[in-house]
């Protein structure tokens, strides 16, 4: 271990220059403020995911053959197999992933959605996931990008394509609404309204850096 006299901390590697001011390190061997060791904590973060992955498949091999032996309904392990494939993706994308947060919520709730309407139809389909499910996934994920909007104000506008990105799933809802796909149009007429209501905010109460960020986008 070596130690940055500027810095006051200990890094763990072999490196010559501290990370942070790149002044030369000396040799130590007590240890007051250690630099973390980054490649430690990711290193255990993928051996956490490999085991929580190879614990998740023998589960589900114990349920998939306990539902062949016995009354239980293949409903069990099917939708158990997606509860675990959920709680994967948690783990390599959320948490060791190295996309945006706004990527991470956006990702995990179109997979949470796309689990429940898989569910719906292993139960033999009554239609709950995409007449309220679905919807309600839309409004979430717009109370989220009015919430990060409020919170990075200095850079609000990056949000707009997220917001377009709703309206556009919005629509693909009412389009199955027409074919008889969804047949509650009120949680849809909700997330459709409220996914364009905040983008037309957007636009129209952002005024010249909206229009600026969409033709930076749109290239027009």
């Amino acid at each position: 271990m070596s130690r940055c006299i500027q810095c006051n901390i200990e890094v763990l590697d072999e490196a010559q220059h501290c990370p942070l001011c790149q002044c030369a390190l000396e040799h130590t061997i007590e240890v007051e403020n250690m630099y973390p060791d980054i490649r430690m904590r990711t290193r255990k973060l993928v051996l956490a995911s490999r085991i929580y992955l190879f614990l998740a498949i023998v589960a589900e091999i114990v349920l998939v053959n306990i539902s062949l032996f016995s009354d239980w309904s293949s409903i069990v392990y099917l939708i158990s197999g997606m509860a675990f494939f959920f709680g994967y993706m948690v783990i390599r994308y959320a948490i060791l992933g190295k996309s945006g947060y706004i990527a991470k919520t956006v990702v995990l709730t179109i997979l949470a959605l796309a689990l429940f309407v898989a569910a719906d139809f292993a139960v033999g389909y009554n239609g709950w996931s995409v007449n309220y499910v679905v919807p309600s996934g839309i409004l979430f994920i717009d109370a989220g990008i009015l919430l990060f909007m409020i919170i990075n104000r200095k850079n609000w506008q990056s949000y707009m394509m997220l917001e377009i990105f709703m309206v556009l799933c919005s629509g693909v809802m009412l389009i199955l609404y027409l074919f008889g796909i969804v047949t509650n149009p009120v949680m849809l007429s909700v997330a459709f309204h409220v996914s364009l209501i905040l983008f037309l905010g957007t636009v129209i109460i952002g005024g010249r850096r909206a229009r600026v960020e969409l033709k930076r986008r749109f290239h027009i």
